[in-house]
């Protein structure tokens, strides 16, 4: 909600997506995303392939470690992410984006199942 509220949006404004795990799932989450009346995107189980925004975190990951610095304490850690996160490119969502015709293809021609991620540049 704090979210919603930095960028001045309501909660009408957005379709929360999330994987469906178990403990978002869980009965107290459910309720309180009804509570809040949050719209919830239906979503497959177990399904990494689809979820661009892992694939977005992964990103983030991948060029945290290409600073090859040391990082101490959740400031700093939180100085370079967002630094990071502040320079994703257009570009990037864009191509995440895109790509989702084929994931879901993929996932459809794997009944479901793991396939290799081969959309991403650093993977």
């Amino acid at each position: 909600m704090e979210t919603l509220r930095y960028y001045d949006l309501s909660v009408s404004d957005v379709i929360f997506q999330q994987d469906n795990d178990l403990k978002h799932t869980a009965l107290l989450t459910k309720q309180w995303f009804e509570d809040n009346n949050v719209e919830v995107l239906p979503w497959p189980l177990q399904s990494p392939d689809l979820n661009l925004i892992e694939h977005l975190w992964n990103d983030v990951d991948w060029r945290l470690r290409a600073l090859n610095v040391t990082i101490r304490g959740k400031d700093a850690l939180w100085e370079h992410v967002s630094q990071i996160w502040n320079e994703t490119t257009l570009e990037t969502c864009t191509k995440l984006i895109e790509s989702m015709p084929a994931r879901i293809q993929d996932v459809i021609n794997a009944k479901g199942g793991y396939t290799r991620c081969k959309y991403d540049k650093n993977h």
